[in-house]
């Protein structure tokens, strides 16, 4: 957050620049308040920017292995755009490659979901997932000894996370 700050000033003080620039290249016939507004018109743009890309550079730099499996969008009052254009709060990605699978329960997979929100830490969450019955239950000890045990939920055929870690088509 604090190298987003950063960042926002300096795009302000870049704005700054050009605008004096061009206010020398004009003669001084700009207005003076065209630098100040320069400046925070360029700070706004910054930070709508950041908070709009966030989710694609987040999972740009995910390791090969990991898939995104969904992202979530909201509107917020106090940012009357996001109505018009919902901003990605958060988003959900599975480690496909830490996968680990049952001998005695060869549908099952145990695959650990990573969580990321704005402003927070990534959380990560194991999950076991039921590629046959379509369904996924959250990892306790019971369910580990014994999954039938486990809580399930369904999931519909095409939800991205049986196509993830199962590999079913779409």
């Amino acid at each position: 957050m604090f190298l987003e700050l950063l960042a926002s000033i300096a795009a302000g003080v870049g704005a700054v620049g050009v605008m004096l620039a061009l206010y020398r290249l004009s003669g001084r016939r700009l207005p003076r308040w065209s630098m100040p507004a320069a400046a925070g018109l360029a700070m706004i743009t910054f930070a709508i920017w950041s908070e709009y890309s966030w989710a694609g550079r987040t999972v740009a730099v995910l390791p090969e292995d990991m898939v995104e499996i969904s992202r979530v969008t909201e509107s917020r009052p106090w940012k009357p755009w996001t109505y018009i254009v919902p901003q990605t709060t958060r988003l959900m990605a599975a480690d496909i490659a830490g996968t680990a699978r049952r001998e005695d329960a060869p549908d099952l997979r145990l695959v650990t979901l990573y969580l990321f929100a704005r402003w927070q830490p990534a959380r990560s969450v194991p999950v076991l997932v039921d590629c046959k019955a379509q369904a996924r239950a959250d990892v306790t000890d019971t369910a580990l000894t014994d999954p039938a045990a486990a809580g399930w939920q369904a999931l519909s055929p095409g939800d991205p996370l049986i196509r993830a870690v199962c590999g079913a088509p779409e």
